[in-house]
């Protein structure tokens, strides 16, 4: 599921894109996210992208930060 939809608005350079685009992959397919239209997939897409605005640019703690998120929520 690409990240992409999510973005609007936001301007990132291709390798963030890349690594936001990772996190987002590997947290949909860990908390078995499969819909677009699910609200709680919106969300985590969100997260990663609030995460990708301090600078992060590391597809592992893009995802680390967004599943410490989630199993705290």
């Amino acid at each position: 599921m690409p990240i992409d939809p999510f973005l609007i608005g936001n301007s990132f350079d291709p390798e963030h894109v890349r690594a936001m685009g990772v996190a987002f992959e590997n947290a949909c397919q860990s908390l078995g996210l499969t819909d677009t239209n699910d609200c709680l997939t919106t969300v985590i897409a969100g997260k990663i992208v609030e995460t990708a605005r301090t600078g992060e640019r590391d597809a592992v703690r893009l995802y680390e930060s967004v599943m410490q998120w989630a199993c705290a929520a």
